[in-house]
């Protein structure tokens, strides 16, 4: 019996050690639960889907209710550990900085743009110019009738952006526009002193258990913001996740629920990117039939059946469904994004919705 006694200390250590190292697994990744049939069903609808159709090519999906993934895959070269280019799903993660920001009381939507980069303006500034917002930028409403062309620049991006003519008046022309993102993370950077991936490093993906990942730079050292993210399937999973309890994480908030609710509300009208709105209604694309034409928020696409999403090219999406309590992640290298989206809509979301 002494024997016995002599070597409970060290068992039990051993076994808050393993019950320790398992809640720290529950915590960094998303809970697990059996894929009911009807989800199953519908998953390999969405594949056939995929197989048919030349355009579309699905890379990984997951697939989450209740908090819960109830079916992952990853197919081809793709892997769980595997980060994948993000594209302008990037988007929407330089706007939750700035929603942090905001939340700390750095800055706020109705800032003008000129007021953070006075030594960059051009010799002429026009009064459009001077009107524009955060807001502004957010919703891709800063006025510029085309986007710039400075990516491969060695120039200073910001003091290029400026420059670019801002033809409308601000807050009516919406013009899809990833430096006008770039700019938000510049003004983050100006703000805080640091890049948007070293702010949300605390603030977003440590307490998400998200490796840090790499994001591309202008020259200037300010990350691309628009685009240039890197993450895996499930990081994308769990920003929605974030999104869809309203900017809380096990117990601690992130973001403030006014921040989810404005991001992700309908803020503007929205036509596809690279289609000027008088393009759009030539070509007759409406809500019925173009999803990219539902309405914008803050770097967020609005969806059918009130859910929304980020939205990269290649068919990156991170869909969140607040009536179905559900989130849908997916990599792909799709020519067509329409195809891969309406793909998700009539067979996943059904099924979702119908699920208890």
């Amino acid at each position: 019996m002494k024997t016995r006694l002599l070597f409970l200390p060290a068992i039990l250590s051993a076994a808050l050690l393993l019950i320790s190292c398992d809640s720290k697994k529950e915590i960094a990744d998303l809970p697990r639960a059996k894929t009911p049939e009807s989800i199953q069903q519908a998953v390999d609808a969405v594949l056939a889907g995929d197989k048919a159709d030349d355009s579309v090519l699905f890379e990984s999906l997951m697939v989450l209710k209740h908090g819960k993934v109830l079916y992952e895959g990853w197919y081809g070269d793709a892997a769980p550990d595997k980060p994948h280019a993000m594209h302008s799903v990037s988007k929407s993660f330089t706007a939750t900085a700035v929603g942090m920001a905001v939340d700390e009381g750095l800055l706020k939507v109705t800032d003008k743009l000129v007021d953070f980069f006075p030594d960059n303006l051009p010799e002429d500034v026009s009064d459009n110019l001077k009107a524009v917002t955060v807001h502004d930028l957010l919703t891709m409403n800063c006025g510029q009738e085309t986007e710039a062309r400075f990516r491969n620049s060695d120039q200073d991006w910001v003091t290029c952006f400026l420059a670019h003519p801002f033809v409308h008046e601000p807050g009516t022309w919406y013009c899809y526009n990833s430096l006008g993102t770039y700019m938000l993370s510049a003004i983050v950077q100006k703000l805080t002193g640091e890049k948007v991936l070293d702010y949300l490093t605390p603030r977003l993906f440590e307490p998400l258990h998200i490796e840090i990942p790499q994001w591309d730079e202008s020259p200037q050292g300010i990350n691309a913001g628009g685009w240039g993210l890197q993450l895996k399937t499930e990081d994308m999973a769990k920003f929605g996740q974030l999104f869809l309890q309203k900017g809380v994480w096990n117990g601690k908030r992130l973001v403030s629920e006014a921040w989810v609710n404005e991001a992700s509300k309908y803020q503007v009208p929205s036509v596809p990117a690279g289609t000027r709105p008088d393009q759009a209604e030539e070509r007759g694309l409406t809500p019925e039939n173009c999803t990219f034409m539902l309405g914008y928020g803050y770097q967020m696409w609005r969806c059918p059946d009130n859910a929304y999403r980020a939205d990269g090219a290649r068919g990156q999406y991170i869909i969140i469904v607040p009536d179905s309590d559900a989130v849908i992640a997916c990599t792909a290298n799709s020519a067509n994004l329409q195809a891969e989206q309406n793909l998700i809509y009539e067979h996943l979301f059904p099924a979702l919705a119908a699920l208890k």
